[in-house]
């Protein structure tokens, strides 16, 4: 076959297989501008900044444009130029300048391209509009007033993720990225990924800080400060200090974390060792008792939550086992107070996460004891470099630090969960010698590693198989699921991650513009891998010792079970019951709220609601109080308390198991002011 070219400024360029025309610019190494660009993503076009003159047909988005064989492109003229220019003062106009103070200062594509395309004056008036910034959720700051309007956090959200809380909403100047009803993102289906965060090419999308958290507790002397790691962090923190994507900063991560402060350092690998001590067993457990199949991990929290939103049906699916960082956590603030000799309430617990949506874990009250959170604070990658470079730690210059034990020892399968792949690995080096009493000697699976977004491998354990499934991206997740619901899969076990890629690809890591460097994390994780002198969980010697020789006795004991499981369950995809008339927003009446979810409606809620109903308009009562014009009875999708159904809301009290006698009594307190 005839090979194609297409003539870039003169310099013949070959077709290879390219979508567009910015693809080949970019193999010629000729830098194009643009924004709403992602090659992962679909072609959107509306930035404007990619445009070429192509011969015959004049200035196009190049992004957009299909490479024919023939074309002769010119990428920077003086009409381009000025176009692109003008295209990016009109941005700035519409953009909030707070560039000093910006946490996208050192990393925002809005400044690169000024300095590329020699932008020193806007030449057009400055809007004077400003809206709100969202800061209620636990995971994400939403800033609308530096948005370019790209749309990559759309695409992104809808494609890669199947989510699609983000929308173009509004028209013409009054066009802005917003969620349903313009509700917070703590207040719809958000499931906290971050992917968002990852593609957005300015400050409009954050992470939420709890920098200074942290430092108020370091500096408080009453309180014993620990910290625990995530694997995938010591991947990607040297790129905050120009480091090459990949590039292992353990050891000085160390290092910087006691200068700063903390008390102790510990691994969250050791959490994820025990992570599959219980997940394994669990899964050996159910192949025994044949229980429910496939069993799905849960160490990610975005993909619980999406079980829990959209995919209710297979919650029993799920793993019980807590993730690693909630498992390290319950037994830090369960054992180290004693062997440190001091108060529980005094030991503060700082997790180092690659994942914003960690930050919404640590707040679930099913991570709770006594409603104190087992994870005090969680800061993700970036945040940590952040206070590094305000603690004017030379990062690069560090000599290498060792974690403190026995919470810092780990195997390498307990590093592998940074990596797509690495928890359904790890559970199998631990799942073979326990099903076939056989040692593992060759204990990488790489049948299970690989970038697609669906992969699948049949695993021989002696006279056994097991059918393992790994699948990254929930767009991947949610045709996973459906086909489950079908009974079109026979997995038996499925490791489930929301970011493509795995934990390497947080929300909460630092924004690269290498296109390899998810390649590069994930090698440098099966590299650390390597270097161990374990690489089974069940070698972790430390961990049988500290957790279940002298405190739980054995995977899957009643104790284990009451400090590393817990439950999950169906929750509403929008938070709060929306009211669409601005009547309704302003009423002041006291609000009564009956479930009327599967779980409530199977335990008689619609019999409770009619006999609200025939109270609130009794005419006797009424006559006495005219209690119709003090409540508003109304009835609800779910109140997220399946466990304890029935379930009414009055005001801001739920109650549990209600009886028309106690949510009566609720009513008569609050509405009436009748002591109780």
């Amino acid at each position: 076959m005839k090979k194609k070219y297409i003539y870039i400024n003169g310099m013949k360029a070959p077709i290879d297989g390219e979508r567009n025309i910015l693809e080949i610019c970019r193999k010629q190494n000729i830098d194009i501008p643009t924004f709403c660009y992602h090659s992962k993503l679909s072609i959107y076009g509306g930035c404007r900044l990619c445009m070429v003159d192509i011969e015959g047909r004049g200035i196009q988005a190049s992004c957009s444009i299909v490479p024919e064989d023939g074309m002769k492109i010119k990428t920077h003229t003086a009409d381009i130029r000025e176009i692109r220019k003008t295209n990016l003062e009109l941005l700035l106009a519409n953009h909030k300048i707070d560039c000093p103070v910006c946490i996208r200062a050192n990393n925002c594509q809005l400044q690169d391209l000024s300095r590329l395309l020699g932008v020193h004056d806007v030449s057009f008036k400055k809007t004077d509009k400003t809206a709100p910034i969202d800061n209620l959720s636990p995971s994400i700051v939403s800033d609308p007033n530096k948005c370019v309007l790209c749309g990559d956090c759309v695409r992104v959200c809808s494609e890669i993720q199947s989510v699609g809380v983000l929308k173009f909403t509004f028209r013409g100047s009054k066009t802005q990225v917003a969620s349903a009803f313009n509700k917070s993102l703590d207040h719809v289906e958000c499931i906290n990924c971050g992917q968002c965060i990852i593609v957005c090419p300015t400050g409009s999308l954050t992470v939420k800080k709890e920098t200074d958290d942290v430092w108020e507790a370091l500096s408080n002397k009453d309180k014993h400060v620990v910290v625990q790691i995530a694997p995938a962090v010591r991947v990607a923190l040297s790129e905050m200090f120009n480091g090459i994507p990949g590039t292992i900063g353990t050891g000085k991560l160390v290092t910087a974390l006691r200068i700063m402060g903390f008390d102790q350092v510990y691994d969250t690998s050791f959490g994820a060792d025990l992570t599959i001590f219980e997940e394994a067993t669990e899964f050996i457990q159910r192949r025994k008792s044949n229980g429910t199949f496939p069993m799905f991990t849960s160490c990610c929290p975005s993909w619980v939550k999406f079980t829990e939103q959209y995919f209710p049906d297979l919650i029993p699916n799920l793993s019980t086992t807590k993730s690693p960082i909630q498992i390290m956590s319950a037994v830090a603030k369960e054992r180290l107070p004693k062997m440190l000799g001091i108060k529980r309430k005094d030991l503060v617990m700082v997790s180092i996460v690659p994942c914003t949506a960690k930050k919404y874990e640590a707040k679930r009250i099913e991570f709770q004891k006594q409603d104190i959170p087992y994870v005090d604070h969680t800061i993700t990658t970036v945040e940590l470099g952040n206070m590094i470079t305000e603690m004017g730690i030379n990062f690069n210059a560090l000599e290498d630090q060792e974690f403190d034990m026995p919470l810092g020892f780990k195997s390498g399968a307990g590093v592998l969960f940074g990596n797509s792949g690495g928890v359904a690995e790890a559970t199998m080096r631990y799942a073979y010698e326990k099903l076939t009493g056989e040692r593992l000697r060759d204990v990488h699976f790489n049948e299970l590693r690989g970038s697609e977004g669906i992969r699948e491998a049949t695993i021989k354990m002696g006279e056994e198989s097991v059918k393992v499934g790994v699948v990254h991206g929930l767009a991947n997740a949610r045709k996973i699921a459906k086909s489950i619901q079908k009974g079109e899969c026979d997995y038996d076990f499925i490791e489930f991650m929301a970011c493509p890629g795995g934990c390497i690809n947080g929300g909460g890591q630092p924004i690269s513009n290498d296109p390899e460097y998810l390649d590069k994390r994930k090698k440098s994780i099966y590299n650390i891998d390597k270097s161990m002198q374990i690489q089974k969980p069940q070698d972790n010697h430390e961990l049988i010792d500290i957790v279940y020789t002298n405190f739980l006795d054995k995977p899957g004991s009643d104790k284990a079970h009451e400090l590393l499981h817990t439950h999950f369950r169906p929750r509403k995809r929008i938070d709060e019951h929306i009211a669409l008339s601005e009547k309704k927003r302003r009423d002041k009446r006291l609000k009564i709220e009956v479930c009327v979810g599967a779980s409530c409606m199977k335990h008689n809620s619609p019999d409770l609601l009619e006999e609200l109903i025939d109270y609130v308009t009794d005419e006797k009562i009424n006559a006495e109080v005219k209690i119709n014009k003090k409540v508003n009875l109304d009835a609800v999708f779910c109140l997220e308390n399946c466990q304890e159904a029935p379930s009414v809301k009055v005001g801001e009290k739920l109650i549990s198991k209600a009886t028309f006698e106690t949510v009566i009594e609720e009513i008569e307190t609050q509405a009436l002011n009748k002591v109780k």
